[in-house]
């Protein structure tokens, strides 16, 4: 959830059903297991799958877009507005369904089974389909992301990092302040994608801080209302910002010096990214649904999306089928490209898809640990970003998503 400037690489979470009572649940309600100890099961909270999957789709139709930016002015406008609050989205709601990760042996076998190894197979899988494709050269690392898998890198590495966020006394200008610094240091970049990593956490760390009460707030009739014109400045500012901007910046992949920019520049260039990425998250949020919805359902299957989709957009630039297929820069063809995309999006989010693609995307591995790791009974404990609890999934996530 991806793209130009994501070659090397949002996109990613449920709870009781707003029908009875409109309040955001508390984190790791699970649809079908227990939490911690021994709870009942709780029914998931539409509104957060909803916008898991409306986030979802953005990233697969930013990924078809970017190949058509070159020559329009107005898809590279629609384009960086969706990347400036897409992966910020993912990634908040990924801090907020992480408050409960405290390292309990069945969360660190959870994150194991359902961030670590899918990256090192998904991850190995990218690099065989490139390596097939349009780069025979190209090498397998698992400490230098490609594409879409650095968002797992950084799922793992925030998740492990909850227990130090929910004890420091200013989490998030800590966090702010960790993010500005990672930008203005060269050396932090290519392993394992430590800038996004690092410029990516105050979204996570906000995340940790939110409660149900500050999603009630954002869906409130007045935000909404304000919301919308909003939406409509900032991309008539981002149509603006085309011909003044690198969109790189969006992607928070490299530091200030990779722009060209002294520091004095970068650093308030990267605070108000941040700023403009939150308002936009806020809006978005503000507009997604909370009542149930055709698409709700298709949320617990968002990091199946954001890791499967990769393979799609990869391959139609291989091939050039942007080239080939000239009609898809005219008017229709933009919003044939954009329809197909939120299709796919669709697709692959959907319970037949989640079947074929489970045992790599959310495989069982209890061979890895010792009997005693989790606790009896305790199954698949713990937070996760394929079912709503956290990560690409759980928003986003993604949700898992991608970022892009």
């Amino acid at each position: 959830m991806f793209h130009a400037g994501y070659e090397r690489s949002p996109l990613p979470p449920a709870r009781p059903d707003e029908a009875a009572r409109p309040v955001p649940p508390a984190p790791e309600a699970a649809p079908a297991a227990a939490r911690g100890g021994g709870g009942q099961a709780k029914q998931r909270d539409p509104y957060f799958d909803n916008a898991k999957f409306l986030a979802i789709v953005l990233v697969v139709i930013g990924h078809a877009w970017a190949p058509m930016t070159g020559d329009s002015r107005i898809m590279q406008a629609l384009y960086g507005f969706v990347y400036v609050f897409h992966m910020p989205a993912f990634v908040l709601i990924s801090g907020y369904f992480s408050r409960s990760f405290d390292m309990r042996p069945k969360q660190l076998k959870r994150l194991v089974t359902t961030v670590v190894v899918p990256y090192v197979v998904f991850e190995a899988a990218y690099t065989v389909f490139k390596r097939t494709g349009d780069a025979p050269e190209h090498a397998l690392s698992l400490l230098d992301p490609w594409f879409l898998t650095w968002f797992l890198v950084a799922l793992f590495v925030w998740r492990l990092t909850t227990p130090l966020w929910k004890a420091v006394r200013w989490p998030v200008p800590l966090s702010v302040a960790i993010a500005v610094m990672a930008s203005l240091s060269p050396q932090t970049g290519g392993d394992l994608s430590m800038q996004r990593v690092l410029q990516f956490l105050p979204f996570f760390v906000l995340g940790l801080r939110l409660r149900p009460e500050h999603f009630l707030l954002v869906r409130r009739r007045a935000v909404r209302l304000v919301a919308a014109p909003v939406a409509v400045a900032s991309l008539a500012v981002t149509y603006w910002a085309t011909t003044r901007m690198d969109f790189g910046w969006l992607y928070h992949q490299k530091s200030v010096q990779g722009f060209g920019v002294p520091w004095w520049i970068g650093a308030p260039m990267n605070l108000a990214l941040l700023c403009c990425s939150l308002v936009l998250t806020v809006c978005f949020l503000a507009w997604v649904p909370g009542r149930r919805t055709w698409f709700t359902a298709l949320g617990v299957g968002t990091l199946y999306a954001y890791l499967l989709h990769g393979f799609f957009a990869q391959w139609a630039r291989m091939h050039d089928w942007y080239d080939r297929l000239e009609w898809i820069y005219t008017p229709a063809g933009a919003i044939a490209v954009t329809a197909a995309a939120a299709v796919l999006g669709t697709v692959l989010c959907t319970a037949p898809v989640q079947r074929v693609f489970r045992p790599v995307v959310e495989p069982r591995v209890d061979w890895i640990f010792k009997p005693d790791a989790s606790p009896a009974g305790s199954g698949r404990g713990g937070p996760s970003p394929a079912d709503g609890r956290g990560g690409p999934d759980s928003g986003a996530k993604a949700g898992a998503a991608a970022s892009g």
